[in-house]
C-alpha cells in the first residue's frame, strides 16, 4: 500500500521552493519538488553551462522523510549526491520547523 503524505505539507514544500525561485528565473534556476514513497525532495537545476540548449544539471538540496503523525526528518545532499541526515535540527519534527531550517542553512549545506 503506496504512503500518503499530508497534502497540505507536500504544497508547503512547493510553495516554499516557488517563493525561492520564482519563475522571474526560470531560464537560470530552478527548484524541483518531487515525492516518491515516504520522501519529498528538493533539487536545484540549472543550465548545463557549455552544454547543448536545453540541457540541465541536477543537483540534491533537502530530503524530507515522513516519520508519521505530522512530523519529518531532514536530511541533506552531499557533495556525492547522496542523502545524509541532517544532525544540527533533531528528528520529527513539523514540516514548518524544516522549511524555516532549510532557509536560514545555519550550517551552509543547502545553499552553500
Amino acid at each position: 500500500m503506496p504512503t500518503v503524505l499530508p497534502e497540505l505539507d507536500v504544497e508547503k514544500v512547493k510553495r516554499f521552493c516557488q517563493q525561492k525561485c520564482p519563475d522571474t528565473l526560470a531560464e537560470e534556476v530552478r527548484l524541483e519538488v518531487t515525492t516518491k514513497g515516504k520522501n519529498i525532495s528538493i533539487h536545484e537545476q540549472r543550465p548545463v553551462w557549455q552544454g547543448a540548449p536545453g540541457e540541465w544539471t541536477s543537483m540534491p538540496i533537502a530530503q524530507l522523510r515522513y516519520e508519521g503523525e505530522g512530523t519529518w526528518t531532514l536530511y541533506f545532499g552531499d557533495r556525492y549526491g547522496k542523502w545524509t541526515m541532517y544532525f544540527d535540527l533533531d528528528p520529527a519534527q513539523p514540516v514548518d520547523v524544516i522549511i524555516a531550517e532549510i532557509e536560514e542553512d545555519p550550517t551552509c549545506v543547502f545553499w552553500g
